[in-house]
């Protein structure tokens, strides 16, 4: 049962349109409602991410920059590597510093939306595998 359908997925800055952009880096269907885009006069990226359930992101390094993800709709994962995963609640906020491998995504039964501040340069790696989110949703669920 889907805890968070996608009808109602999106939270407060809506769902916005599919993620077509960055589908290359995601496993599954993400939506991006892009909020601010860096420019001259500031730097730093804002959009509202929705992602269907068991949709995830590849791990990723943010380089001379940061992301901050704030949590407003769903239930989803956050891991960072060598680290076990953490369940993420609409409230939770996570700050991911320079240089860290990480990734994020929704939990097999509900969709997740968060809000991402991020500045500096993403480097995109590889996917996370079904094994590696299996285990974080198992690890997850037993901190929750």
């Amino acid at each position: 049962m889907t805890e968070q359908p996608l009808a109602n997925a999106g939270g407060l800055f809506g769902r916005g349109a599919k993620n077509d952009a960055y589908a290359q880096y995601f496993t599954g269907q993400s939506y991006l409602n892009g909020l601010v885009t860096p420019g001259a006069d500031v730097n730093v990226g804002v959009g509202n991410v929705t992602f269907e359930p068991g949709c995830r992101n590849h791990w990723h390094i943010h380089h001379h920059g940061y992301q901050i993800l704030l949590v407003t709709d769903g239930t989803g994962l956050y891991q960072e590597a060598g680290k076990p995963a953490r369940l993420l609640h609409p409230g939770d906020v996570v700050v991911t510093h320079d240089g860290v491998k990480h990734w994020h995504g929704a939990t097999p039964d509900s969709c997740f939306t968060h809000v991402a501040i991020t500045t500096g340069t993403p480097e995109w790696l590889e996917a996370v595998s079904d094994a590696q989110f299996t285990a974080a949703f198992e690890q997850g669920r037993g901190d929750a």
